[in-house]
């Protein structure tokens, strides 16, 4: 009985964190150039779901590597979790990025500092004072989203396209350049669109549309023989059956419990770009 109640309430807390929303300012998605693996992704994704609204400053962050491992739905019991994680956040710190802002491009680092407890697995994070600005108190051009929709991708394209995605939601789409996607998902290497699109955006698409909040369409454009434009039409999924089966994948997937919940769409302050 004793272990029922703590386990119960360990998932509670796990599916509360996995709840956790995800607010940037659009400039930090929509102007941004980064090459970030799958779980670095997540990390900082995580570290961006614990600010609080009323936070005025970035604060450090304390979590256990097993909670993250665990909220992220990873496996557990291997005993190589505390020197992948820990290699993971130095990758992480060392990486920086160009953000584009009035006409300029400046560099930028996601990370402040970050410790770990060999002992008791407790990471303390505190991300970058450069990246304040996108992610405090922001009244107007930003995207929320919630955190569980990102935890169970496997591809690193799919967070990377869903963000761009929903920041332009309200828009029902947008239009790349081919060039301009390859940049913004750090996908180069593919030089023929085939590649392109076998690797990179239908794995993605894929798991947008079954594991997250949108619904996603493209259609390709040509000038000639070449690929020049890719254009998406991005619609908000409304119908509850929908959802209900978008949770449950979720669950599945993660090994949790988390159900859909009967919430007002979050919206933007601001409908400008």
């Amino acid at each position: 009985m004793g272990q029922d109640l703590f386990d119960n309430e360990h998932q509670r807390n796990l599916d509360e964190m996995r709840d956790y929303k995800v607010v940037k300012a659009n400039d930090l998605i929509q102007k941004t150039r980064f090459n970030l693996t799958l779980q670095e992704q997540k990390i900082i994704l995580f570290l961006i779901s614990k600010i609080k609204p009323e936070d005025l400053e970035l604060k450090t962050h304390d979590f256990k590597i097993l909670e993250f491992c665990q909220v992220c739905g990873i496996e557990t019991d291997s005993g190589g979790n505390y020197k992948y994680i820990k290699n993971t956040i130095k990758s992480l710190s060392d990486k920086s990025f160009w953000i584009e802002i009035d006409q300029k491009e400046k560099l930028l680092r996601w990370i402040y500092t970050a410790e770990i407890s060999k002992r008791s697995g407790l990471i303390s994070i505190r991300l970058s004072d450069e990246i304040k600005a996108f992610l405090i108190q922001l009244q107007e051009k930003f995207t929320q989203y919630e955190l569980i929709y990102t935890l169970s991708m496997k591809s690193q394209y799919s967070i990377r396209l869903y963000e761009l995605l929903k920041s332009y939601e309200y828009r029902h789409g947008h239009i790349f350049s081919i060039e301009e996607l390859k940049k913004k998902l750090n996908a180069e290497t593919y030089n023929r669109f085939q590649d392109l699109r076998r690797y990179s955006l239908e794995p993605a698409l894929k798991e947008i549309n079954e594991l997250t909040d949108l619904t996603v369409t493209y259609a390709v454009e040509k000038v000639g023989r070449k690929f020049e434009k890719i254009k998406f039409d991005v619609e908000l999924k409304k119908d509850s059956f929908e959802r209900f089966r978008v949770f449950k994948q979720i669950e599945a997937n993660l090994g949790g419990k988390n159900k859909p919940k009967q919430t007002k769409t979050s919206l933007r302050v601001s409908k400008k770009n």
